[in-house]
This record gives structure tokens, C-alpha cells and sequence, in this order.
């Protein structure tokens, strides 16, 4: 019996790079069911990368994650693979995979023995994608991972909700800017319900804190809870990226009563 149900793929690759992932995958594993989270994490970002896999995994059966942000490719970074208590997560380590792999449970760290995945007569410098991420999914989809891996003891960490609430304001991230221009950022639910704050002024524009979009008028700046559970800059019917020019990194919320 297959343990697990599918192979999932989140990179800021963008192009063609994934479809000859999911080819290795394919050829090694046939039987896998391969499903893109995501390729369009902003190049190189990888908190978003973290933040995006921590917000998706858990809606997934037992499955085989494959989050391949990877700025030091080429380096001596390793490629590891992550048992948790569900899934596996497989990618660099540099903290990619660490949120989503703490909150699931970790049970085994493997360093991944890279010139024992090469897809190709020869690896690439650049594309551990394909050379090194994909074989290792194919493998452990097969639960084969023992076989080009060896168990170590720690992985490098990362702290996604890095944000620090003082006097009157959050340093908080902009996280993410989704597809509808809506700045998510990285303070929390409860940290905004401890506030209780009406609102929030980010360079000197006062979203104020509201349940849904359509408490406000078309066009309108407002503040909400959304989906991934934390704060979110948005504009009804509009984009505050582009309206207010928000965007990715670090950003400072002075939250009114």
C-alpha cells in the first residue's frame, strides 16, 4: 500500500523548471500524483516560501512536499528531508521547510547525499530542482529514502513571525502580496485581538479593522483578518500594493483605539 497520497510541488521557479521536476518525479515514481502548490513565491524570498508551505501542507492527506526556494543553490547548503508525523518535506536547508515541519512534528532529519540523486549523467550547480529534490521525492514516495540519505540531528531554523509589538505600533513583514494586491503580514490573530485596536496607520494611510471587504466602500482602504489567520492590508475592489505601494519586507503598523 501507497503511504502517501501525492507529491506537491512549491517553488518560485516561475517556468518551465517544474514541468521537468514533475518529468523526474514521473519517471521514478509513476504511480505518484504530482500537484503544484505554488510557483510564483517572489524570487529568492524565502520567509514567503516558509509562510506559504506552513499555510498549505496541513490541508494536504499524508503527502510528500517538495519546497524548493533556494538562494544558495550551488553552495554547501544541504538538501534535507524532514519525516514529520503526516508528511515529509523535502528542499534546502535554509529554514524553508522549518515552520510547517515543527508545527506537523518532527521525527527523523535526513541529509540528502546529493551525488546519489543525480537525474542527469551530471548535476547542475543550478537546478537542485530537478537533480536533487525531485529524485528524493520520487524515493521517498517509494519509501526509499534511506537509500540516498543519512539521519542528522538539527535543521536551520527560521522564524517567520519575527514581528515586535511596542508602545503604539507592530514591526511586522509583509509577507506576501497575493494576486489581488492584498498585503498579508506576519501578526497574528491573537496578537491583534489583544490590541484591540480599531485600526492601523502604515506610512501615514489608516486602514481601519473590519470583518469583511464590504464593510467599507468601493475603493476604500481597510484591515482584516484573513485566511492564513493573520493581519491583511487590503482595498475593496482594488489593489494596495499598487494604490499605496506595498510590498514585500518589513513594514511598520501604528495601530489606533
Amino acid at each position: 500500500m501507497v503511504r502517501f497520497k501525492a507529491i506537491t510541488l512549491l517553488t518560485d521557479f516561475g517556468d518551465f523548471y517544474p514541468g521537468v521536476m514533475k518529468g523526474i518525479i514521473l519517471k521514478l515514481a509513476p504511480e505518484a500524483t504530482v500537484i503544484d502548490i505554488t510557483h510564483g513565491v517572489e524570487p529568492q524570498n524565502v520567509y514567503q516560501g516558509a509562510f506559504l508551505l506552513l499555510n498549505s501542507y496541513k490541508f494536504f492527506p499524508p503527502s510528500i512536499h517538495v519546497a524548493v526556494v533556494d538562494p544558495g543553490v550551488g553552495s554547501d547548503r544541504s538538501a534535507i528531508a524532514v519525516e514529520c508525523r503526516n508528511h515529509v518535506f523535502i528542499g534546502p536547508d535554509n529554514g524553508i521547510l522549518y515552520p510547517a515541519c515543527t508545527e506537523d512534528g518532527i521525527k527523523k532529519i535526513w541529509k540528502i547525499k546529493e551525488e546519489e540523486t543525480f537525474s542527469l549523467a551530471s548535476r547542475s550547480t543550478t537546478f537542485h530542482g530537478r537533480d536533487v529534490f525531485a529524485p528524493a521525492a520520487a524515493l521517498a514516495f517509494m519509501d526509499r529514502l534511506g537509500e540516498i540519505a543519512e539521519k542528522i540531528e538539527a535543521m536551520q531554523k527560521l522564524e517567520i513571525f519575527d514581528y515586535d509589538v511596542c508602545k503604539d505600533k507592530i514591526r511586522a513583514r509583509i509577507i506576501y502580496i497575493d494576486r489581488f494586491g492584498n498585503a498579508v503580514t506576519n501578526v497574528p490573530k491573537e496578537v491583534v485581538e489583544e490590541l484591540d485596536a480599531k485600526g492601523f496607520y502604515v506610512n501615514g494611510v489608516d486602514f481601519p479593522l473590519v470583518e469583511t471587504y464590504s464593510c467599507v466602500k468601493e475603493g476604500e482602504p481597510l484591515a482584516l483578518i484573513g485566511s492564513f489567520g493573520t493581519l491583511e492590508l487590503s482595498v475593496r475592489n482594488g489593489s494596495a500594493s499598487e494604490v499605496y505601494g506595498l510590498t514585500s519586507g518589513e513594514v511598520v503598523l501604528k495601530w489606533r483605539i
